[in-house]
């Protein structure tokens, strides 16, 4: 879990780079991928801890985007702030949320 949150952090605030060239880029791709990262750092995190309250986990990923999104407009590597990242990013988490739920309630 610590090593995808540094990597996590890192992949969010390096500078941003645009490269359309590939098959698979489309227009709102970021949103795709946000959603998909923070759905895999929801999952883990309420894997790793499956005991904390709801309220707990949604304020700890909320803080960790909104961190990322003010860390990525102040330190000027070509990366801004963009709120439908964090509605991304709370979908996500919530989906790894409820994803991880979803499969103790069936197989255990």
């Amino acid at each position: 879990m610590p090593i995808y949150w540094a990597f996590l952090t890192y992949m969010l605030l390096k500078p941003g780079e645009e490269n359309h060239e590939y098959w698979f880029m489309f227009s709102g791709i970021d949103k795709v991928l946000h959603v998909s990262i923070f759905a895999a750092l929801g999952f883990s995190f309420i894997a790793a801890f499956p005991k904390i309250k709801f309220s707990y986990f949604v304020q700890i990923i909320l803080i960790y985007a909104f961190l990322t999104e003010i860390l990525q407009e102040e330190m000027g590597l070509g990366r801004s702030m963009e709120t439908l990242d964090i509605v991304a990013d709370t979908i996500g988490c919530l989906l790894g949320y409820y994803t991880y739920k979803l499969l103790i309630k069936r197989f255990f």
